[in-house]
């Protein structure tokens, strides 16, 4: 079903729709049950696209379908129920994802011919759902806005390749944009460590240090030219500039690592355990590569992360949700959008 937000009715001319700009915002995905089916469901489109698995040979087809579907959604179904918001049957990301698309629609309200929508890459709704929404509501120009605030094929890329592929069905298609990467935007920067200070003033302990967790990729995707680590590199390094710490108070690592390439380094995990380990007894976590609170920052970091930090010495932990839709994430995302509708709106 479309998450569409229409700002304003806008009624047909002459028996056509008065012409539209719509806002798709896209984020990574989530499965429609929090069970078994539907995380295989879900894990077999996601591992498919070979953005994110770049060898889809015949070996990588027998390990996937022989192996990991058969293995390991029962176990990530019970991490999704540890999270699972149970009123709304979904997801934590599709519950922030579309209060994020309503609240930007309220937000920039006053152009009433802007129509915002959202959609998951994998998962529903669909960037076709999205797309189609929109276009049958009038919408001509389409503004994407990918979720991520760092650039990776295995992001970014494939939300584009999903939109392209979708637009080569249409016959009249509408004017499209993407909006870009916004890893060292200024109000990216600002709202962050707005947030980020604000959660520490309401810990009952001061943390010795803060750890900034993104989500890993394998080391060769970097070395053929992904800017991925380097986007993260100049997130953190924003942060620090604007936080006043050291790079020894406020570290980079990299989590969710899968299979048995090198990854991006230092591992967040192996990071928690050798800090407790060293002495430090008090820690705050931030994920400055997610714009939503998700299974890799509710249960990987929040619960997993905050368990490998405790049985190695670890005595408090803290982590710091994601920007998602509060006054500051939401300025964030209405400043990009407007950025981007210049000479549209």
């Amino acid at each position: 079903m479309s998450g569409a937000v229409p700002i304003k009715s806008v009624g047909p001319l002459a028996g056509a729709t008065a012409p539209r700009v719509g806002i798709l915002l896209v984020n990574l995905g989530t499965p429609d049950t929090a069970d078994t089916r539907g995380v295989r469901v879900y894990l077999k489109q996601f591992l498919s696209d070979p953005r994110v698995i770049e060898d889809q040979g015949l070996l990588w087809k027998l390990v996937l379908n022989g192996i990991i579907l058969r293995t390991r959604p029962a176990r990530k179904a019970r991490d999704y129920l540890k999270i699972w918001n149970t009123d709304k049957n979904e997801s934590p990301l599709k519950t922030i994802t579309r209060a994020q698309s309503e609240k930007l629609a309220a937000a920039i309200s006053d152009h009433d011919h802007v129509v915002v929508d959202w959609a998951m890459r994998y998962g529903n709704p669909s960037i076709a759902s999205g797309i189609e929404a929109l276009t049958a509501q009038g919408c001509d120009r389409l503004l994407v806005m990918p979720l991520y605030p760092q650039y990776s094929a295995a992001t970014s890329a494939t939300v584009c390749d999903e939109v392209f592929r979708v637009l080569a069905t249409k016959r009249a298609q509408p004017t499209l944009r993407v909006s870009p990467p916004y890893y060292d935007d200024p109000d990216y920067i600002e709202a962050l460590a707005v947030s980020i200070n604000s959660h520490l003033a309401r810990l009952p302990f001061q943390p010795e240090l803060i750890v900034a967790s993104y989500h890993g990729m394998p080391r060769k995707y970097v070395d053929k030219g992904d800017p991925y680590e380097s986007q993260c590199i100049a997130t953190t390094e924003g942060l620090r500039k604007r936080l006043g710490l050291s790079a020894s108070r406020l570290l980079l690592t990299f989590q969710s690592r899968f299979g048995s390439d090198e990854w991006l380094q230092p591992y967040t995990d192996k990071t928690m355990e050798r800090l407790a380990r060293d002495g430090v007894r008090r820690i705050a976590v931030v994920t400055p590569g997610f714009s939503a609170d998700c299974l890799e920052t509710l249960e990987e970091i929040a619960q997993e992360n905050a368990e490998i930090f405790k049985a190695n010495g670890g005595e408090q932990f803290a982590y710091i949700p994601c920007l998602n839709d509060s006054e500051h994430g939401m300025d964030v995302i209405r400043q990009l959008a407007l950025r981007e509708l210049q000479g549209w709106i």
